[in-house]
């Protein structure tokens, strides 16, 4: 279920970082204020505010800005200059400087060097996330041995540090912590193990204190999940406890005074189903994130040939930013490709109605020539003045994402992606036979392809593999040019995640309905083909071959739906927030989870680090990732009455790494349950990192393999 306007973790974000920027001074509302935070213009300054001011910021900060901000945007809020830490910057001493970085010594260090060479008149110091006291200690004394305390404006712990691309979507950017092999890896340090753990726990502490909420906390037994969700807990209660006025002491008031539910936060191990991190998924933005590597500051690149006819002219590269308001994204990125590609052609025709409508009332020749044009008819000025700069940013979205979806249809036809994806939608079906012929005579795809393709089966089949058959496998990826490093990894998991995967059709007799849907749509959108073709052409696509043949490119791909299918992640999620309509499987597989409430007079007692719990575990059988054992910790098992308990709102966070695809499964689990007098579900969804399916393989899952090889 979408959230209301104003309500989602992009939007509340986007107040949090419009406070600080007005130097965390409270924005005054006007009739104008548009309270989703889109419209930052129409956000006014404070009259003691200097109206012009600098942005400093580190990797971090400026990944958090990026998918949610504009440079105009920060514009509107008096930002001239926004530039890296990093960078060699030049001074201006006469201008304000507001920093947004993570609490290090690197960044404090840095800090004190700009006071003290006057590179500005002062500092609004913003920390992405709670400074732990010794090196506030520490940043004071520098300060004071520098004689740079003047400059210091403020100083504020702002709990950002995560990373939010869609509206209940989001990431705490932890790539390069590679956390599903941290956690998993015998050689991780045990130093390293806390670093991450309490880096999780940190990042879901903001995510709960940018909403306002104070969570139930459920999670299974043992491994991360159980140590992130116990740290996590702790934290809530010591922050509820030792401070009368804490960060949820407003939201608390207005939720009892209005019975505001608790909500349900659900926090679960990568290894629970590794599936969709591999697989081939049909809905836009999984295809954008699998083939262009859509970043979590929603941005992609696609490079295309200079010369179609001749490679040797090398590539270009061009780049997109999916912005927050963009209309079409918003809500397309979440469909299966067939329906956006229909989409797109009714938007563009909507376009043209409108654009044709214009001209004629001002007898202007098109919109490009408005301005030059003299003979417009003075009546209809005003009107069009109004209207002319919506149309154009309107019309850009529109080429912008014609463009990425020519490409799209570009890759499809060279990897064959809608057969991956048809294969895999019922590929524990297949024998053993079967999918060895199919990789040795598959001809179209990328090498990952087709060990993706393998890995789904094999993490998805009942059938055993024998030692020949693996060597027949391995032999047949090998000839293929795959790198097959990861699989002595993936052979060892795979108990595990056979354990917990609950993968169903929700509508076992829908196959045949599917068939028809999926042959309607096809129908539709090859009626459409040919009018593709034309806007393709518009909009200058520098792909001639690939302008000439969309009709018959659209008419050799497979333009079915995806089945009505729910993910082990959105099973499990139902399971919790909605028992009464929960399978019974799902049921008995979050029977034991444990449950948290920090706000419950109960005290846990403390948690061990994870390295004392590792050290714990040794010499007996570890029953998570990263040798960690599955023994209770201070959490307890749910009653009844609390296993029983409904939710209308859930965050599911996955420890390891989040997919796309599980985010879109949430979303039409929560769009398709919240019908008739069912109450509306909100469903927020994040990990540790955003990665696509190459990115898990080649920086976590090959890392295991050559450690067990």
């Amino acid at each position: 279920m979408a959230p209301t306007p104003g309500n989602s973790l992009r939007d509340k974000q986007i107040l949090s970082i419009k406070k600080l920027l007005n130097l965390n001074q409270p924005l005054e509302p006007t009739d104008g204020d548009d309270s989703n935070g889109f419209q930052l213009a129409s956000a006014p300054l404070l009259k003691d505010i200097p109206t012009w001011k600098i942005l400093v910021f580190d990797e971090l900060g400026r990944n958090v800005i990026s998918p949610v901000l504009q440079v105009s945007d920060l514009r509107s809020m008096g930002v001239t200059l926004h530039v890296s830490i990093a960078a060699n910057r030049q001074p201006i001493p006469d201008v304000d400087a507001i920093y947004l970085i993570e609490p290090n010594s690197k960044n404090l260090q840095q800090i004190t060097n700009d006071l003290q060479k006057n590179l500005y008149n002062s500092a609004s110091i913003n920390f992405l996330s709670s400074v732990p006291r010794p090196l506030l200690e520490d940043f004071a004394a520098q300060t004071a041995a520098a004689g740079t305390s003047e400059k210091i404006a403020q100083i504020f712990d702002q709990y950002l540090n995560f990373i939010v691309p869609e509206p209940d979507l989001f990431s705490l950017g932890m790539q390069k912590e590679h956390t599903y092999w941290a956690l998993n890896s015998a050689k991780t340090q045990d130093e390293e193990l806390d670093r991450v753990i309490d880096r999780i726990v940190s990042g879901l502490f903001s995510v709960v204190v940018t909403l306002g909420v104070i969570p139930i906390i459920r999670c299974p037994r043992g491994a991360a999940a159980e140590m992130v969700a116990t740290k996590l807990d702790r934290k809530l209660r010591d922050h509820i406890l030792n401070s009368k006025d804490n960060l949820f002491s407003a939201h608390r008031a207005a939720a009892s005074s209005t019975g505001t539910p608790k909500p349900l936060l659900v926090i679960m191990d990568r290894n629970i189903d590794l599936i969709p991190m591999l697989s081939h998924s049909w809905t836009y933005q999984s295809l954008c994130a699998d083939v262009f590597g859509l970043s979590e500051s929603n941005r992609i690149t696609i490079e295309s040939p200079v010369d179609s006819n001749n490679p040797a002219k090398g590539t270009n590269k061009k780049t997109y930013d999916l912005a927050a308001d963009d209309f079409f994204w918003a809500k397309n990125s979440c469909l299966p490709f067939p329906q956006v590609a229909e989409d797109i052609d009714i938007e563009l025709t909507k376009y043209k109605e409108e654009a044709d409508a214009l001209t004629k009332k001002t007898g202007v020749r098109d919109l490009d020539h408005f301005e030059q044009d003299s003979s417009a008819s003075a009546q209809h000025l005003k009107a069009a003045v109004t209207l002319l700069p919506e149309l154009r940013a309107r019309k850009a979205t529109l080429d912008m994402h014609m463009n990425i979806l020519a490409a799209i249809l570009g890759e499809i036809q060279s990897r064959q992606l809608d057969n991956y994806f048809q294969l895999e939608e019922n590929v524990f079906k297949q024998t053993k036979a079967q999918v060895l012929d199919q990789i040795k005579t598959a001809d179209k795809g990328k090498p990952e392809d087709y060990l993706r393709l393998f890995v789904i089966w094999y993490l998805s089949t009942e059938q055993d593999v024998s030692r020949q058959e693996w060597t027949q496998f391995e032999e047949a990826l090998a000839a293929k040019g795959c790198d097959t490093t990861c699989l002595s990894y993936i052979k060892q998991v795979r108990a595990t995640t056979k354990m917990t995967q609950l993968t169903t059709v929700n509508n076992p007799s829908s196959s045949n309905q599917q068939q028809s849907g999926s042959s309607d749509l096809f129908n539709r959108f090859s009626a459409i083909s040919s009018r593709l073709t034309d806007r393709l052409k518009e909009t200058g696509v520098p792909t001639g071959a690939l302008s000439n043949n969309v009709a018959s490119l659209l008419g050799g791909i497979k333009n079915f739906l995806p089945e009505d299918r729910d993910l082990t992640v959105t099973k499990i999620t139902e399971s919790l927030m909605d028992p009464s309509a929960a399978s019974s499987s799902a049921i008995a597989k979050t029977e034991h989870y444990l449950y948290f409430d920090p706000r419950s007079a109960n005290a846990r007692g403390t948690m061990p680090q994870p390295s004392a719990m590792r050290a714990q575990g040794s010499g007996s059988s570890l029953g998570g990732p990263g040798g960690l054992p599955g023994s209770s910790g201070p959490g307890q098992t749910a009653s009844f009455g609390q296993r029983r308990q409904g939710f209308s709102e859930a965050i599911v966070f996955m420890v390891g790494g989040a997919s796309t695809a599980e985010y879109s499964n949430l979303q039409e689990w929560a769009a398709r349950t919240t019908t008739g007098d069912r109450a509306k579900r909100r469903v927020i969804y994040g990990g540790t990192e955003l990665l696509n399916a190459g990115s898990f393989i080649r920086e976590e899952l090959e890392r295991l393999g050559k450690e067990i090889s």
